[in-house]
């Protein structure tokens, strides 16, 4: 896990994959160091936020490219 202890500051983005059915989208984040952290878009920023490592996001990216999580 990365520290991350203001996540305000980050600079988030939402996923070109999301829709806008029923609020089902995510947005992402690059962490320093090389990492990301993943939201949900619709909590506005309260829920909870997933932190990755770069080589945890790699191996996801290379995953769902992959089709792994299909």
């Amino acid at each position: 896990m990365i520290p991350v202890t203001d996540l305000s500051d980050l600079n988030w983005r939402k996923s070109s994959f999301s829709n806008g059915n029923n609020g089902e989208c995510v947005e992402v984040a690059d962490i320093p160091g090389g990492g990301r952290a993943v939201r949900d878009t619709k909590d506005h920023g309260r829920g909870p936020v997933l932190t990755f490592t770069p080589g945890e996001w790699t191996a996801f990216v290379n995953g769902a490219k992959a089709g792994e999580f299909d």
